[in-house]
């Protein structure tokens, strides 16, 4: 079971590689092998396990151009914690600028993530 302190210092070091660019770092260092990924899209599957976050990672940049990214907390809650994240870009399939909002929730237990879940205007 992870402790409070233990999640605060997972959240401060995920937010940090986020502002930094740095996601498929935050991922390798902290998802677990049985990762849950979940979108607020009904459309879209639960990815499960590493290989496939990084695949939806890697969909989103390849079909966005990301301008910027603004990544704000973390608050923790137990071995929970939030991060709001909105992005600056352009989906590729409209060509028009925008500005993509979302809450990003993390469960940690024994040092990793174990699942995460987004939350947005779907």
């Amino acid at each position: 079971m992870t402790d409070q302190a233990d999640t605060r210092d997972i959240a401060a070091d995920v937010a940090f590689l986020l502002r930094e660019g740095r996601d498929d770092e935050a991922g390798r260092k902290y998802w677990a092998e049985d990762l849950k990924s979940i979108e607020a899209r009904r459309d879209w599957p639960v990815s499960v396990g590493p290989e496939a976050a990084r695949a939806k990672g890697e969909w989103f940049m390849a079909n966005h151009e990301v301008h910027d990214v603004k990544v704000e907390g973390p608050w923790v809650n137990g071995d929970q914690f939030t991060l709001r994240i909105t992005y600056d870009l352009t989906p590729l399939e409209t060509g028009v600028r925008t500005t993509f909002e979302e809450i990003a929730l993390y469960t940690v237990r024994d040092g990793q993530i174990v699942e995460e879940k987004f939350f947005y205007d779907a």
